[in-house]
Protein backbone atom coordinates (compact mmCIF):
# COMPACT_ATOMS: atom_id res chain seq x y z
CA UNK A 1 0.00 0.00 0.00
CA UNK A 2 2.00 2.77 -1.05
CA UNK A 3 1.46 6.15 0.27
CA UNK A 4 0.39 8.86 -2.26
CA UNK A 5 2.37 11.96 -0.16
CA UNK A 6 5.46 12.97 -1.12
CA UNK A 7 8.92 11.23 -0.46
CA UNK A 8 11.18 13.04 2.44
CA UNK A 9 14.38 12.74 3.42
CA UNK A 10 15.38 14.14 7.14
CA UNK A 11 19.00 14.15 8.21
CA UNK A 12 19.36 13.96 12.16
CA UNK A 13 22.42 15.57 13.03
CA UNK A 14 23.63 14.65 16.50
CA UNK A 15 24.73 17.30 18.32
CA UNK A 16 27.71 15.80 19.78
CA UNK A 17 31.68 15.26 19.46
CA UNK A 18 32.18 18.35 17.42
CA UNK A 19 32.45 22.89 17.84
CA UNK A 20 28.83 24.60 17.58
CA UNK A 21 30.81 26.10 14.59
CA UNK A 22 30.90 23.03 12.71
CA UNK A 23 27.18 21.73 13.18
CA UNK A 24 25.72 25.23 11.86
CA UNK A 25 28.07 24.76 8.55
CA UNK A 26 26.22 20.74 8.42
CA UNK A 27 23.06 22.43 8.81
CA UNK A 28 23.77 24.60 5.86
CA UNK A 29 25.61 22.03 3.65
CA UNK A 30 22.48 19.60 3.73
CA UNK A 31 19.53 22.20 3.19
CA UNK A 32 21.75 23.58 0.49
CA UNK A 33 22.19 20.16 -0.36
CA UNK A 34 18.20 19.47 -0.74
CA UNK A 35 17.07 17.29 2.45
CA UNK A 36 13.42 17.81 3.26
CA UNK A 37 14.42 18.28 7.47
CA UNK A 38 16.89 18.58 9.79
CA UNK A 39 16.34 17.25 13.02
CA UNK A 40 18.98 16.85 16.35
CA UNK A 41 18.01 15.12 19.44
CA UNK A 42 16.93 15.66 23.15
CA UNK A 43 19.88 14.86 25.14
CA UNK A 44 22.64 16.29 26.88
CA UNK A 45 25.51 13.94 26.47
CA UNK A 46 26.77 11.72 23.86
CA UNK A 47 25.26 8.78 23.16
CA UNK A 48 28.35 7.26 21.36
CA UNK A 49 31.38 7.73 21.69
CA UNK A 50 33.50 9.36 24.60
CA UNK A 51 30.84 9.88 27.50
CA UNK A 52 31.82 13.17 28.27
CA UNK A 53 32.45 14.58 24.60
CA UNK A 54 31.09 18.23 23.28
CA UNK A 55 27.65 18.02 23.00
CA UNK A 56 24.70 20.87 23.26
CA UNK A 57 21.27 21.06 23.68
CA UNK A 58 18.29 20.48 21.55
CA UNK A 59 15.99 23.56 21.49
CA UNK A 60 18.29 26.38 21.73
CA UNK A 61 19.56 24.70 18.92
CA UNK A 62 16.55 24.51 16.73
CA UNK A 63 15.70 27.99 17.48
CA UNK A 64 19.09 28.46 15.82
CA UNK A 65 18.87 26.36 12.70
CA UNK A 66 15.03 28.34 12.31
CA UNK A 67 16.94 31.61 11.57
CA UNK A 68 20.16 30.85 9.82
CA UNK A 69 17.61 28.05 7.65
CA UNK A 70 14.86 29.46 5.03
CA UNK A 71 13.17 25.95 3.07
CA UNK A 72 14.15 22.93 5.09
CA UNK A 73 11.75 21.61 8.13
CA UNK A 74 13.51 20.89 11.84
CA UNK A 75 12.42 19.87 14.68
CA UNK A 76 13.89 17.31 17.45
CA UNK A 77 14.37 13.50 16.85
CA UNK A 78 12.86 13.69 19.49
CA UNK A 79 12.05 16.02 22.42
CA UNK A 80 12.19 14.65 26.14
CA UNK A 81 8.31 15.39 27.20
CA UNK A 82 9.77 14.91 30.98
CA UNK A 83 12.70 17.68 30.88
CA UNK A 84 10.24 20.88 30.46
CA UNK A 85 6.56 21.70 31.77
CA UNK A 86 4.33 21.23 29.02
CA UNK A 87 2.69 24.80 28.73
CA UNK A 88 6.11 25.82 27.85
CA UNK A 89 7.22 23.12 25.14
CA UNK A 90 3.69 25.07 23.38
CA UNK A 91 5.58 28.30 23.73
CA UNK A 92 8.84 27.34 23.01
CA UNK A 93 7.53 25.40 19.75
CA UNK A 94 5.24 28.46 18.77
CA UNK A 95 8.15 30.59 19.19
CA UNK A 96 10.56 28.77 17.08
CA UNK A 97 7.12 27.82 14.44
CA UNK A 98 7.27 32.31 14.55
CA UNK A 99 11.16 32.40 14.36
CA UNK A 100 11.35 29.97 10.95
CA UNK A 101 8.54 31.65 8.99
CA UNK A 102 10.26 34.34 8.18
CA UNK A 103 6.97 35.93 6.34
CA UNK A 104 5.40 32.67 5.52
CA UNK A 105 4.72 29.60 7.12
CA UNK A 106 6.49 28.10 9.81
CA UNK A 107 8.76 25.17 9.28
CA UNK A 108 8.85 23.73 13.06
CA UNK A 109 7.83 19.99 13.32
CA UNK A 110 7.01 19.13 17.29
CA UNK A 111 9.13 15.70 17.49
CA UNK A 112 8.18 14.35 21.00
CA UNK A 113 8.68 10.63 23.21
CA UNK A 114 8.61 10.12 26.74
CA UNK A 115 12.34 9.78 27.40
CA UNK A 116 14.77 6.86 27.76
CA UNK A 117 18.58 7.90 28.46
CA UNK A 118 18.89 7.49 32.40
CA UNK A 119 22.01 9.40 32.80
CA UNK A 120 19.92 12.91 31.15
CA UNK A 121 17.51 12.38 34.01
CA UNK A 122 19.85 11.34 37.12
CA UNK A 123 22.65 14.12 35.95
CA UNK A 124 19.77 16.51 35.18
CA UNK A 125 18.23 16.21 38.46
CA UNK A 126 14.50 14.65 36.57
CA UNK A 127 12.69 11.89 38.16
CA UNK A 128 13.77 8.93 36.07
CA UNK A 129 10.46 7.03 37.04
CA UNK A 130 9.19 3.85 34.43
CA UNK A 131 9.13 3.51 31.39
CA UNK A 132 4.98 3.19 32.05
CA UNK A 133 5.39 6.54 34.04
CA UNK A 134 7.17 8.19 31.36
CA UNK A 135 4.26 7.40 29.20
CA UNK A 136 2.01 8.22 31.32
CA UNK A 137 3.23 11.62 31.89
CA UNK A 138 3.62 12.24 27.78
CA UNK A 139 0.26 11.01 27.36
CA UNK A 140 -1.22 13.89 30.07
CA UNK A 141 0.77 16.61 28.45
CA UNK A 142 -0.01 16.17 24.68
CA UNK A 143 -3.82 17.41 25.40
CA UNK A 144 -2.14 20.64 27.03
CA UNK A 145 0.32 21.27 24.80
CA UNK A 146 -2.38 21.32 22.26
CA UNK A 147 -4.65 23.39 24.40
CA UNK A 148 -1.96 25.88 24.86
CA UNK A 149 -1.46 26.26 21.33
CA UNK A 150 -5.00 27.06 20.75
CA UNK A 151 -4.39 29.99 23.44
CA UNK A 152 -1.54 31.30 22.64
CA UNK A 153 -1.15 34.95 21.08
CA UNK A 154 0.25 35.45 18.34
CA UNK A 155 -1.08 31.40 17.53
CA UNK A 156 1.51 29.58 15.72
CA UNK A 157 1.53 30.57 12.25
CA UNK A 158 0.08 27.00 11.38
CA UNK A 159 -0.92 23.19 13.07
CA UNK A 160 2.37 22.56 14.61
CA UNK A 161 2.92 19.14 12.82
CA UNK A 162 3.30 16.61 15.94
CA UNK A 163 5.71 13.41 15.55
CA UNK A 164 5.28 10.79 18.13
CA UNK A 165 8.66 8.94 18.21
CA UNK A 166 8.36 5.04 19.72
CA UNK A 167 6.80 1.78 18.68
CA UNK A 168 5.20 0.27 22.33
CA UNK A 169 2.05 -1.13 21.03
CA UNK A 170 -0.52 -0.36 23.92
CA UNK A 171 0.45 3.09 24.91
CA UNK A 172 2.69 5.16 22.32
CA UNK A 173 0.58 3.76 19.29
CA UNK A 174 -2.09 4.98 21.05
CA UNK A 175 -0.67 8.19 21.61
CA UNK A 176 0.04 8.29 18.16
CA UNK A 177 -2.95 7.37 16.49
CA UNK A 178 -4.94 10.48 19.23
CA UNK A 179 -2.05 13.04 18.82
CA UNK A 180 0.31 12.68 15.99
CA UNK A 181 0.84 13.59 12.70
CA UNK A 182 3.83 11.56 12.11
CA UNK A 183 4.66 8.29 13.51
CA UNK A 184 8.38 7.17 13.67
CA UNK A 185 10.09 4.07 14.63
CA UNK A 186 12.85 1.87 13.50
CA UNK A 187 10.43 -0.95 12.45
CA UNK A 188 11.64 -3.27 9.62
CA UNK A 189 9.20 -4.61 7.14
CA UNK A 190 7.43 -7.23 8.86
CA UNK A 191 7.71 -5.11 12.58
CA UNK A 192 6.42 -2.15 10.61
CA UNK A 193 3.58 -4.23 9.01
CA UNK A 194 2.55 -5.49 12.09
CA UNK A 195 2.23 -2.35 13.78
CA UNK A 196 0.04 -0.63 11.27
CA UNK A 197 -2.46 -3.23 12.15
CA UNK A 198 -2.30 -2.02 15.77
CA UNK A 199 -2.14 1.45 14.89
CA UNK A 200 -5.12 1.34 13.02
CA UNK A 201 -7.70 -0.98 15.73
CA UNK A 202 -6.25 2.47 17.94
CA UNK A 203 -7.44 4.70 15.28
CA UNK A 204 -10.43 2.94 15.37
CA UNK A 205 -10.94 2.79 19.04
CA UNK A 206 -10.23 6.70 19.41
CA UNK A 207 -12.12 7.74 15.82
CA UNK A 208 -8.91 8.80 13.80
CA UNK A 209 -8.53 7.59 10.59
CA UNK A 210 -4.69 7.23 10.95
CA UNK A 211 -4.61 7.39 6.92
CA UNK A 212 -4.12 10.54 7.93
CA UNK A 213 -1.10 10.01 9.79
CA UNK A 214 2.52 10.01 7.86
CA UNK A 215 4.74 7.11 8.12
CA UNK A 216 8.17 8.08 9.67
CA UNK A 217 11.71 5.56 9.68
CA UNK A 218 14.98 5.33 10.17
CA UNK A 219 17.81 3.84 7.48
CA UNK A 220 20.92 4.78 8.42
CA UNK A 221 21.45 1.09 8.16
CA UNK A 222 19.42 -0.03 5.43
CA UNK A 223 19.77 -0.44 1.69
CA UNK A 224 17.58 2.20 -0.60
CA UNK A 225 16.17 -1.55 -1.78
CA UNK A 226 15.26 -2.04 2.27
CA UNK A 227 13.42 1.43 1.75
CA UNK A 228 11.86 0.88 -1.29
CA UNK A 229 9.85 -2.17 0.39
CA UNK A 230 9.33 0.06 3.73
CA UNK A 231 8.00 2.92 0.91
CA UNK A 232 5.86 0.07 -0.70
CA UNK A 233 3.89 -0.15 2.75
CA UNK A 234 3.49 3.08 3.36
CA UNK A 235 6.63 4.59 4.84
CA UNK A 236 7.15 8.26 3.15
CA UNK A 237 9.59 9.66 5.71
CA UNK A 238 13.10 8.37 5.82
CA UNK A 239 15.95 10.06 8.06
CA UNK A 240 19.59 9.17 7.95
CA UNK A 241 21.75 10.00 11.00
CA UNK A 242 25.16 11.66 11.35
CA UNK A 243 27.71 12.52 13.99
CA UNK A 244 30.41 14.36 14.56
CA UNK A 245 33.60 15.28 14.68
CA UNK A 246 32.97 14.84 10.44
CA UNK A 247 29.44 14.70 10.06
CA UNK A 248 29.87 12.17 7.22
CA UNK A 249 26.86 10.98 5.32
CA UNK A 250 27.59 8.18 2.82
CA UNK A 251 25.57 7.71 -0.01
CA UNK A 252 23.37 10.96 0.87
CA UNK A 253 23.03 11.78 -2.75
CA UNK A 254 22.02 8.32 -3.76
CA UNK A 255 18.86 8.91 -1.01
CA UNK A 256 17.78 12.08 -2.77
CA UNK A 257 18.04 11.06 -6.23
CA UNK A 258 15.65 8.17 -5.03
CA UNK A 259 13.54 10.32 -3.15
CA UNK A 260 13.54 12.59 -6.81
CA UNK A 261 13.05 9.23 -8.52
CA UNK A 262 9.48 8.29 -6.20
CA UNK A 263 8.58 11.50 -6.33
CA UNK A 264 8.61 12.10 -10.37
Amino acid sequence: MTSTRPVRIAVQIRPQHAPYERIRDVAAELEDAGVDILFNWDHFFPLSGEPDGLHFESWTMLAAFAEQTSRVEIGALVNCNSYRNAQLQADMARTIDHISAKGGTGRFIFGTGSGWFERDYVEYGYDFGTVGSRLDDLAASLPLIEERWARLNPAPTRKIPVLIGGGGERKTLRLVAKHADIWHSFSDLPTLDRKLGILAKHGEDVGRDVSEIEISTEVANRSIDEATALHERGATLFTLGTGGPDYAIPGLDEWLSWRDGLNA
